[in-house]
């Protein structure tokens, strides 16, 4: 268990309490639940670059941290944008359904991607690009500035924005998958011997 592992699973026990905090404030309006909501996600957000940073820095990638770090990206971001995408009545703005829409339906068709891949060729290359990686910028900006309840003008654009990356990233690794599974000999056509 490595220290940016270690970082990752804090990141993971902090969702929960978000998830809590945020319910708690659509429900009851007290600030204090509103302010402890954006500091678990700050924090979140900011241990995603430290994990990665110690990872890198002293050399602690491993399978485990492939596998915790974007899980832990997904569970945060999803979470956010799900809670936001609700009716919260006076306490919060709603976020544009189709920034959810388009979040989630990207992921399902990652995961389902990655489990055909995994099914056929057995090993799954997966290439982080920097469309990815914009997009996980925006999605957490879009939360942030939901939850901050800053200008409702430039949290639409910002919003477009996540949602047109997060669209551009999942169409490159649909691409990816699809060549990863061009090169599989099991989709190659099966030739019948003639008896």
């Amino acid at each position: 268990m490595t220290t940016a592992n270690k970082i990752t699973i804090f990141r993971i026990l902090l969702i929960p309490f978000f998830i809590a905090q945020v319910i708690y404030y659509e429900h009851h309006g007290h600030e204090w639940h509103r302010l402890a909501a954006i500091t678990s996600f700050a924090v979140a957000a900011i241990l995603d670059g430290v994990d990665g940073y110690v990872a890198r820095r002293y050399n602690q990638r491993s399978e485990l941290g492939m596998v915790l770090d974007p899980l832990a990206d997904k569970l945060l971001l999803v979470s956010g944008v799900v809670l936001l995408s609700f009716d919260n009545g006076p306490h919060l703005d709603r976020l544009p359904l189709w920034l959810g829409i388009t979040i989630i339906s990207r992921d399902l068709i990652i995961l389902i991607g990655w489990l055909l891949i995994h099914h056929f060729n057995q090993k799954v290359t997966v290439r982080p690009r920097w469309t990815g990686k914009v997009a996980t910028v925006l999605q957490m900006a879009t939360v942030l500035w939901g939850l901050l309840k800053w200008n409702a003008d430039w949290w639409w654009w910002i919003s477009l924005g996540a949602a047109v990356t997060t669209g551009v990233s999942g169409l490159l690794y649909v691409l990816d998958g699809i060549r990863q599974m061009s090169d599989s000999p099991s989709s190659s056509p099966t030739v019948r011997s003639r008896e």
